[in-house]
């Protein structure tokens, strides 16, 4: 397993439909470093963005697509992806605000 720091483990928001109405739940979803595990999110959550406690993570190994181009095929590359629960408590993630 990689030496993950708090910084590489969160790579981007997810930014769909869905994942917006899971925020009135206080629930986040990110794409995350496919070695990271559970408690690397929960951390790197709770240091990056502050006032937040987390309460929950919930992890998907999602495989790449299948891609065709002419007579050759290939795969997108595989990725991970974390919803991540707050505490009622929690204050609310700001990457998010205004979207």
């Amino acid at each position: 397993m990689a030496d993950l720091k708090y910084y590489d483990v969160i790579l981007r928001p997810v930014v769909t439909e869905k994942s917006m109405t899971l925020m009135g739940e206080k629930k986040y979803t990110f794409d995350v470093h496919p070695d990271a595990t559970k408690t690397q999110i929960k951390e790197a959550v709770e240091k990056m963005f502050e006032g937040t406690v987390v309460e929950k993570v919930n992890t998907m190994n999602l495989p790449g697509k299948k891609k065709r181009r002419g007579y050759i095929f290939g795969r997108t590359a595989k990725r991970k992806k974390a919803i991540v629960k707050l505490t009622e408590d929690s204050e609310d993630i700001q990457v998010f605000e205004g979207l």
